[in-house]
């Protein structure tokens, strides 16, 4: 097998002025001092993504609770329907689009793996294999781009977004989650927050750095949000988590899971509710919530 290299330079802004991030240094997380990118800087081969990714969990469920959630984002997208087509950069199996679609969306999707081609493929979802390439598509096509969980991925962030501006029409909308490093998890529980690892997690946004990307490929900000903190993810940080339970995907979406219950609780009191509602909006005015959405419109 072949082995890594490092990278020399930040997957954000291209400086030189990088340097490792202390603590991280099990996951080679590096910090570059001009921008303030956070990312690692072992740069993982193919043998060993794919190694990696072989035993990857994928997870089946989908929680009423996240349907309803799918609705409230499509719902910001219905003033810049005009092409009727959206794209979901690394679908999974569908979900997303799958409710897209009930809403009348020409859906298309990308995804890695053969067995979530097919599944795709076999509820109507129009897919490409691999990653997101620009000659697939007609360019400014899109109405609607979305991502979720998936840059953290990769450490070509640049390219990534470049490839969706290109696909989306001016004044379309791209939709993004990531997990947020400015996180009040992260603050607590440091390297051994389990949102940290190589290879899986190569690229650690915060509101401002996931901003800077944005406007260097014309995608200006509608809103930045930092929600949620994950019960069931502080637990299992607190603990030696087997390779199975620290999959995303897995131990943090199940009917069961600790953070499934709440979320039902909080969804069906009116008082929790209430809440929930201020408790995200005092994450997000302090960036401190474990997930990082962006809204951004193409200029």
């Amino acid at each position: 097998m072949s082995m890594h290299k490092h990278l020399t330079s930040c997957v954000l802004c291209g400086s030189n002025n990088i340097k490792p991030l202390k603590g991280y240094e099990l996951a080679t997380l590096t910090r570059c001092k001009d921008c303030g990118m956070v990312f690692s800087s072992a740069n993982p081969t193919l043998d060993e993504l794919e190694e990696y990714y072989k035993g990857y969990g994928r997870n089946d469920y989908l929680s009423p609770i996240t349907i309803k959630r799918y609705h409230e984002i499509l719902d910001q997208f219905e003033k810049v329907r005009k092409t009727n087509r959206l794209l979901d950069v690394g679908c999974g199996i569908g979900f997303f689009l799958d409710v897209a679609k009930e809403r009348g969306w020409e859906v298309f999707g990308t995804e890695f793996t053969d067995k979530a081609i097919e599944i795709c493929e076999s509820k109507g979802i129009t897919m490409h294999k691999g990653p997101l390439n620009p000659q697939n598509y007609s360019l400014e096509s899109f109405d609607v781009i979305t991502s979720f969980e998936v840059i953290e991925h990769i450490n070509t962030p640049n390219s990534e977004v470049e490839n969706i501006s290109k696909l989306l029409r001016k004044d379309g909308l791209f939709y993004i989650t990531t997990p947020n490093f400015n996180s009040t998890l992260r603050y607590y529980l440091g390297p051994k927050y389990n949102v940290i690892g190589w290879p899986e997690h190569l690229s650690y946004f915060t509101p401002s750095t996931l901003e800077n990307l944005m406007r260097r490929h014309l995608l200006r900000k509608v809103e930045i949000q930092t929600t949620g903190i994950s019960v069931t993810r502080f637990l299992s940080s607190k603990k030696p988590a087997t390779a199975e339970e620290t999959r995303e995907g897995t131990a943090f979406i199940s009917e069961n899971s600790k953070d499934e219950k709440l979320r039902n609780r909080f969804e069906t009191s009116a008082l929790l509710g209430l809440i929930k509602k201020s408790m995200n909006a005092t994450l997000s005015a302090t960036g401190k919530g474990d997930a990082l959405k962006g809204l951004f419109k193409k200029i």
